[in-house]
């Protein structure tokens, strides 16, 4: 059986501790790197973020009412939720990443890598960018 300080991944408990502001140990940073930084960390970031609002939100279906009053109980507050959540997602990652003891540019590493080509074309059509 394995210890907690050399596993590289959490477990399920330690992931949804993980997933609201817990640090993990060092051991996992890989994990946490891939987790905030590689493909689908936006999506992941949102739809976290997105799942503590539904479980908020859950209660209201207890009132007996109808949908339309569901739905104007919850959108108002769901939609700008989601949005936020969306809008705010690299600087809840950078945090994190430096939480974690990794560099906060990583975060970018991907939009970096996809859009690089545009850089390349933009400076050899206009020159390099002035500082």
């Amino acid at each position: 059986m394995s210890t907690g300080t050399d596993r590289t991944r959490p477990n399920a408990g330690e992931y949804v501790l993980y997933c609201y502001g817990k640090r993990l140990p060092d051991s996992m940073r890989a994990w946490v790197r891939h987790d905030l930084a590689g493909p689908g960390a936006v999506r992941r970031t949102v739809l976290r973020w997105s799942a503590l609002c539904v479980l908020v939100l859950l209660p209201l279906f207890l009132i007996p009412t109808t949908a339309l009053v569901y739905a104007s109980m919850m959108l108002p507050i769901l939609i700008p939720f989601v949005y936020f959540a969306f809008a705010l997602n690299t600087v809840w990652r950078r945090h994190r990443l430096s939480q974690h003891g990794i560099d906060p540019h990583v975060a970018d590493e991907l939009k970096r890598k996809r859009d690089a080509p545009i850089h390349r074309e933009y400076a050899q059509r206009y020159g390099p960018r002035q500082p």
